[in-house]
């Protein structure tokens, strides 16, 4: 396992304009820090998020226990992790405990994988199966992968693999450990996403920071706030990018199969900081957390150790918003959307809590030429929120998977839906 250290050198804040690396932000604390938790009041019969003119949103599957992540199977199955914190904390009790994306009364996870599939053909699921449960070693599962003959389960603190054929709706046997991950007891973001490259020589691994900006102690962080890299057997786990603060959504850009990720970005700085992002990800690449972000914009609570040298932060591509909590990350390869969707993304946002009127709770899509964004993000499925100045939304969505067909699945976990968008024309 290679090590890697940052060097850094204390530099007086002063010194830095938050004008800098081709971005105007606002200052540190220039808008008090707010606790604004969502109230769901779930979707009446009939109600359905929105989507642009010619598409059609319909109810793919519900009855979950958070449906938080989603896989699509060689064969066309559709794996569904339902999971969640494993926290029971009242509304207001505070940022600096429950995390991003906190909802009301946490609940302990479900640890199933449930499979569904479209057995005739009509692009609703005719099958349901539990596949996994607790009994087979599931721990806050999240990230899934088939490579070959095994199903690759990312729980909260290890990389597990099971046997696996394909078409196979039930497995019951425990999984193998193949690679720890970091947990412990400081444990904020407890997502572990996973992703293989095209050949399935590696596997790729995002895993938020512990906390907000290291506040436990960097003791805590080791492994933690990077996407790490290994092999299929689990050996020569390493850092393969560092300094990003909670990549969830992972993809490879269609034309130049790079690898690009969504990350949420630090609390408590003010309505509009710090700024969630849709970057590329360069192997051994550092991106700020916790000392810097957007490139070297320096966060004044957290001190710089003296005699160490601070490495440049790479400046992310992409501005999601601040507290959009963006999860999801999907590039859409598939025919069936009109042309102008064709190899770009969609980001799921979740939607967080520290800002004074709501943000997030939608899909954006962001347009790709040549590989590079193309123009900035545009609301794709909307609906979520009832009313930006209250706290009342309908659902959070989280994940996003495209079909064989073409359509695109998007989880609500709050309430237990799968949403189902499909171009219609009409």
């Amino acid at each position: 396992m290679k090590t890697y250290f940052l060097f850094l050198i204390a530099v007086p804040l002063s010194l830095f304009s938050q004008v800098k690396d081709g971005k105007e932000l606002p200052e540190p604390f220039a808008t008090k820090s707010n606790s604004n938790y969502s109230n769901v009041i779930g979707w009446n019969d009939g109600e359905t998020p929105k989507a642009p003119e010619g598409f059609v949103v319909t109810k793919y599957a519900d009855g979950f226990e958070n449906p938080r992540w989603m896989y699509v199977t060689p064969n066309g199955d559709v794996l569904i992790a339902e999971s969640n914190s494993n926290y029971s904390i009242p509304k207001q009790i505070g940022a600096t405990i429950i995390g991003a994306g906190g909802s009301n009364n946490l609940k302990n996870s479900a640890d199933v994988i449930t499979l569904l599939r479209d057995t005739n053909n009509d692009g609703m699921p005719d099958l349901r199966k539990t596949l996994l449960t607790k009994k087979e070693g599931l721990k806050q599962p999240f990230g899934m992968l088939v490579i070959g003959d095994w199903l690759y389960v990312a729980n909260t603190d290890a990389v597990l693999r099971y046997p696996y054929k394909a078409g196979q709706t039930e497995i019951t046997v425990m999984g193998k450990k193949i690679a720890d991950l970091p947990a412990g007891k400081v444990n904020r973001h407890w997502t572990r996403n996973i992703i293989a490259n095209a050949d399935n020589s590696k596997i790729y691994i995002a895993v938020g920071s512990g906390d907000n900006i290291g506040e436990k102690g960097m003791e805590h962080e080791v492994m933690r706030a990077n996407i790490l890299e290994m092999n299929p057997d689990g050996s020569d786990l390493q850092v393969y990018a560092s300094g990003l603060r909670n990549p969830v959504g992972m993809d490879w850009e269609p034309t130049t199969k790079t690898l690009w990720t969504s990350v949420n970005e630090r609390d408590e700085l003010g309505d509009n900081l710090v700024p969630d992002y849709l970057t590329s990800v360069k192997q051994d690449g550092y991106y700020g957390w916790p000392y810097t972000y957007w490139g070297n914009h320096y966060d004044p609570r957290v001190p710089i150790p003296p005699n160490v040298r601070l490495k440049e932060a790479i400046v992310p591509d992409v501005d999601l918003g601040s507290h959009t909590a963006s999860l999801g990350l999907v590039f859409y390869t598939a025919d069936s959307f009109p042309k102008k969707y064709k190899n770009g993304a969609f980001v799921v946002q979740h939607g967080s809590w520290n800002r004074d009127i709501l943000s997030g709770y939608r899909v954006v899509f962001i347009p790709f030429e040549n590989g590079k964004p193309a123009g900035k993000p545009s609301d794709f499925l909307t609906g979520f929120i009832v009313d930006p100045n209250k706290d009342e939304v309908r659902g959070r969505p989280v994940g996003a998977v495209v079909l064989p067909d073409g359509a695109m699945l998007i989880t609500d976990d709050t309430t237990h839906h799968i949403w189902r968008i499909a171009y219609t024309g009409k």
